[in-house]
């Protein structure tokens, strides 16, 4: 057994030994892509191997922000960042196991466990492709898939314009707003006004997670980062406790992207539920 199956739970190792591997038929291939997605990824040269999931089971560490203080709880942005890690790199695990060029689609799922409160479940959920003709080049840093949040279409037009997903990047951060004292809040009252410190919070809070999600992609040696999103969850934490959460997805351009993007014509589609 080869040390990626050994940092596999044993039932996730017999499950993907049903699936099928790259360049195999014997085995069947499960995933979550809709059925246009599916046709978009064989449009783009690839054939699903299997749904691939990372798993993680995460204890919060405590740490306290001061009442009247702007702050990072920098004890909650690591674990927050950490458990995620874990759980993509046991999702990218199974995918190699299954010889996969990357995996799209992903999704990251948070979840706080029932029994404690400090306690959370941090899922990766995927579909593991590899190229049909079993082409080299598409894998990310290292050998290692590509990860990818991008939907079926949005891959298939990724690779038409010349581009190749290098790696999902994100970037977390937990942070405390201060609170707004009592005589402040009194003098508020009934008034249109900027609470200034509550802006500085938020601002420095989700800049803080857009730079270290830039960080990865550029470690990724990637060009740039597509189809970034900014989500922001409390977790059921303190009040006043909030995390900002960016994630995309890395690429990079092919050697003729330029050839192909002058090549591309875009045609016009109106929705007819509009």
């Amino acid at each position: 057994m080869t040390d990626t199956t050994e940092r596999l739970a044993p039932h996730a190792v017999e499950r993907l030994k049903g699936l099928r591997g790259q360049g195999s038929h014997a085995g069947i291939f499960t995933s979550d892509l809709s059925v246009n997605e599916f046709v978009m990824v064989r449009k783009a040269g690839f054939e699903p191997l299997g749904l691939v999931i990372g798993s993680c089971i995460y204890h919060m560490g405590v740490q306290y922000g001061s009442w009247s203080r702007n702050m990072e709880m920098e004890v909650l942005s690591q674990a927050m960042y950490e458990a995620r890690e874990l759980a993509i790199s046991r999702m990218e695990q199974e995918a190699s196991l299954l010889q996969a060029d990357g995996i799209v689609g992903v999704r990251l799922e948070v979840k706080r466990m029932e029994w404690d409160d400090q306690v959370l479940e941090f899922m990766a959920i995927g579909t593991a492709i590899a190229h049909r003709t079993g082409a080299q080049g598409f894998k990310g840093v290292g050998g290692k898939p590509f990860t990818s949040d991008l939907s079926g279409q949005d891959f298939w037009m990724l690779l038409q314009a010349g581009y190749r997903p290098m790696e999902m990047v994100m970037g977390s951060c937990v942070y405390h707003v201060a609170h707004q004292g009592f005589m402040k809040s009194l003098a508020n009252a009934g008034r249109n006004v900027e609470l200034d410190q509550f802006t500085q919070a938020m601002y420095d809070a989700r800049e803080l997670a857009m730079e270290r999600m830039q960080h990865e992609a550029q470690a990724a040696q990637a060009d740039g980062i597509t189809g970034v999103q900014l989500k922001e969850g409390s977790h059921n934490w303190q009040p006043h406790v909030i995390e900002f959460f960016s994630v995309g997805t890395a690429v990079k351009a092919m050697d003729n992207a330029d050839q192909i993007v002058d090549a591309l014509q875009p045609q016009l589609v109106l929705p007819i539920d509009a």
